[in-house]
């Protein structure tokens, strides 16, 4: 197809597929980087549909490393030096001990396996200290890894891509030295003071930031325009003085403003994270479409050796060198070696350096742009689908059902944590009250002492494991606060709460956007607390072709029914008994008064304790 998109639909057309395939990937459960690459490759060089050069133009280059500076920035606002805990040292043993490590490594894979010569190579291999953000994020989300390996690998991508691409940068300039006149001095005092003048604009710019903010320099509603419109200069800045530095500006002013302690930090970092799935899903998208398909083939045997060295050796080599004499234990030091995607960082810079190193008369350097797409395209596929199996192979993954957090520990909470436990679904009970949980921990359940909001929490408990939340004290506001600020980890709505007192007066409803869905029938804590008290249990009965919904309700008129667990395991709370489906397997959970009787030999009870 020869006909030439306009930029505005060639926009619409990239928007579209990015977010409908992460859209998609959800629904499927798969990784969504590998259906954005082959959205891209399906528009673009397979059906000719798309051509990002023909149909946007010279603006997308500019484009993409903006978009990536901003990638770059919102996850150096992830990383908090106070949620570190225990991965503060493997942390610093990978990025000071394993990016040099792996920039050796890689160097030497694409001179002895790749057959490169060796500037290429030490071009290339600095490049390929990145792992990927753009890739590791949505992994991590997808896999539920805990909190240490997950720390690590986002530290190491989000803090090795601009220190990548400053390796190649330092690269570069040795192989230029060489190829013309200009002194070694000269080169490395250019280096020093880009890599300084970065540093210290995008510290300034981030605490200078910070410190407006705290002290009510900026409206609210001018703070985030604000924070984009200071981001784009300090990269632009930055790279005006050396070409990559933004990318180091632009994750120094991130870090600088995770670690400032801002009061509207969350809203800030949270509307981070909804641009960057915009820019990730077009960015991958864009370098899937601009492929050029003949380069990739002109690409021998030897592509494909240097790939499997790269995962297989040179990735493992360098994380188990710089890991050693650190806390973390083998599993996770075997997880971290073996999961290594790369991203469009390493696209991108590869590209560019590529031609660079052709302009001087290195001939390598064209094979540098197609590499490193194959290594992408490679590492993405394999670690997109590996990572949740190899990590629940390790035991570090989460589980296959996740779990249910129940916030309060009364009579309710307990015996419905019980019920839940006895269909294999991981439960943990959150309180502040210490005395309060001595009727879980005789249960036998999982506790937690303490806020579940406070940063104790954050380093204690694996959010990551569960699926949804229950807010069920008997403090009405906290209820609401609590499923209010976990409506972003869980989502909207697998986050719930018992109705609060007053609600039905209108003087003391609260708006939607606040608090979670309603729970257990629309009761309040305090009765379904008083039905326990009085006798009531929790029970599950399982569905079968001739024991329907209808039935279980004719036989159980009083029941309060809490939940489902459908056939599949997907566990849902009930909001609506007209939108439960009567399918066999399926396990329905009730509150059932004193006088009930099991339904069938497989229902169960957990009375009050």
């Amino acid at each position: 197809m020869t006909a030439v998109m306009t930029p505005v639909m060639a926009f619409a057309l990239v928007g579209v597929l990015g977010v409908g395939a992460q859209w998609l990937a959800w629904r499927l459960r798969m990784p969504a980087i590998v259906l954005m690459l082959a959205a891209g490759l399906v528009i673009g060089p397979v059906a000719g549909l798309f051509d990002p050069a023909r149909d946007i133009g010279p603006i997308m280059a500019p484009m993409i490393s903006v978009a990536v500076a901003i990638i770059l920035f919102e996850g150096g606002m992830s990383l908090d030096f106070h949620k570190l805990g225990d991965a503060r040292a493997g942390v610093r043993r990978l990025i000071f001990f394993g990016a040099p490590l792996g920039w050796l490594f890689s160097a030497l894979a694409l001179r002895h396996v790749a057959g490169l010569d060796w500037e290429s190579s030490a071009v290339f291999g600095g490049i390929m200290i990145v792992t990927g953000p753009t890739v590791i994020a949505p992994l991590l989300r997808q896999a539920r890894l805990p909190r240490r390996p997950s720390a690590l690998l986002q530290w190491e991508a989000i803090v090795g891509d601009p220190i990548g691409a400053l390796a190649a940068v330092l690269a570069y300039e040795v192989v230029l030295v060489r190829h013309t006149a200009t002194s070694a001095s000269g080169a490395a005092w250019e280096l020093v003071l880009g890599i300084g003048f970065a540093a210290a604009l995008g510290a300034a710019a981030g605490y200078g930031l910070a410190r407006a903010f705290r002290a009510g320099k900026v409206p609210e509603y001018m703070k985030v325009p604000g924070l984009f419109a200071l981001l784009l200069a300090v990269f632009a800045l930055s790279d005006h003085m050396l070409h990559e530095s933004g990318l180091l500006a632009v994750t120094v002013m991130g870090v600088a403003i995770a670690n400032a302690g801002l009061p509207s930090y969350d809203e800030l970092r949270r509307f981070k994270e909804h641009a960057t799935v915009l820019l990730v899903s077009g960015v991958f998208i864009l370098m899937a479409a601009g492929l050029d398909l003949d380069a990739v083939k002109a690409l021998d045997w030897r592509a494909g050796l240097f790939v499997l060295a790269v995962i297989l050796v040179a990735r493992p080599a360098a994380v188990a060198l710089a890991l050693i004499g650190t806390p973390v234990p083998g599993r996770e030091r075997l997880l971290i070696a073996f999961t290594g995607p790369r991203g469009i960082v390493l696209v991108a810079v590869a590209a560019l350096f590529g031609e660079r190193l052709a302009a001087l008369g290195v001939a390598d350097g064209r094979l540098l742009g197609p590499l490193a797409f194959v290594l992408v395209a490679v590492t993405v596929v394999l670690h997109g689908f590996t990572l949740g199996p190899l990590a629940r192979l390790l035991g570090l993954g989460g589980a296959e059902q996740p779990g249910v957090l129940l916030v309060g520990a009364t009579r309710f909470t307990v015996a419905l944590a019980e019920a839940l436990k006895k269909l294999e679904i991981p439960v943990l009970i959150a309180d502040p009250n210490h005395r309060r949980l001595r009727r879980a921990r005789r249960a036998g359940l999982t506790a937690f002492s303490g806020d579940i909001l406070s940063e104790g929490a954050e380093s204690s408990v694996e959010l990551v494991a569960f699926g949804m939340a229950v807010a069920a004290t008997d403090n009405d506001a906290y209820n609401t606060l609590v499923a209010t600020d976990l409506g972003p980890e869980f989502g909207r709505d697998n986050v719930y709460q018992t109705t609060r007192d007053k609600e039905e007066n209108a003087r003391h409803a609260l708006p939607a956007t606040l608090g979670g869905r309603a729970f257990g029938a629309a009761q309040t804590a305090e009765a379904l607390e008083a039905k326990m008290i009085e006798g009531w249990t929790i029970g599950t009965s399982r569905l079968t072709e001739e024991f329907g919904f209808d039935d279980w309700r004719a036989r159980r008129p009083q029941a309060v029914l809490l939940g489902r667990l459908g056939p599949g395991g997907a566990l849902r709370f009930v909001a609506d008994e007209a939108k439960v489906k009567s399918a066999p397997g399926t396990q329905l959970i009730a509150l059932l008064p004193p006088e009930a009787e099991p339904a069938e030999p497989e229902a169960g009870k957990t009375p009050a304790h």
